[in-house]
């Protein structure tokens, strides 16, 4: 089987000697080839990552079989919803993914199925908890006062500017080019 091996630290400083030493000797016994290294120096909570972006790019195009990895956060620290889409993309792509450390993340083991399952219902429960941080922050935001939208000022502006090319007879969409907005927009800035 031919393989990648992805190792990452978070700075420069920080040496990646010690995942890939190990990484390859559990790919030499277990007779995969490793044909690319993909190492960054930089934090996992972005996927612009250089060789993380170009491991992808060769997954896409089947220059391996398999990604093999020290621990699921070197892969990624983006949460829960964003490293499922990742190693989801890589299966879609029809290439499997491991863990050196987390022998349950294994996309060709035994608990591929589960893993799936488990990792997906993180996914949900971050996109929800993400969801209700989002509207308690709104509300707090509405509580102590602070108007949420478009400023009333500019719309009445607009209004004005809508109400004099309308009494010289252009259409909505006339009047919207004319502004330079949507005539959606002019007519939510009249219904107001």
């Amino acid at each position: 089987m031919k393989i990648a091996i992805y190792s990452r630290v978070s700075t420069l400083k920080q040496d990646t000697e010690n995942q890939l030493v190990q990484l390859r000797e559990f790919a030499a016994k277990q007779g995969w080839e490793v044909v690319r290294e993909y190492v960054d120096y930089e934090s996992g909570a972005k996927a612009e990552r250089a060789e993380f972006q170009q491991m992808f790019t060769d997954a896409s195009k089947r220059r391996f079989d398999l990604v093999l990895f020290w621990a699921l956060d070197r892969l990624s620290r983006e949460g829960v919803l964003e490293t499922l889409q990742h190693l989801n993309r890589l299966t879609s792509y029809g290439v499997g993914f491991r863990s050196y450390t987390e022998q349950f993340f294994d996309s060709c083991g035994i608990f591929k199925e589960a893993v799936i399952a488990i990792m997906a219902t993180l996914a949900k429960q971050e996109r929800v908890k993400r969801s209700e941080r989002t509207k308690a922050g709104l509300d707090r935001v509405r509580a102590a006062g602070k108007r949420l939208g478009r400023p009333t000022a500019i719309n009445g502006q607009r209004l004005a500017e809508i109400s004099r090319l309308r009494s010289q007879g252009l259409s909505l969409r006339a009047v919207g080019r004319q502004l330079g907005i949507s005539d959606r927009s002019v007519r939510r800035i009249t219904a107001a």
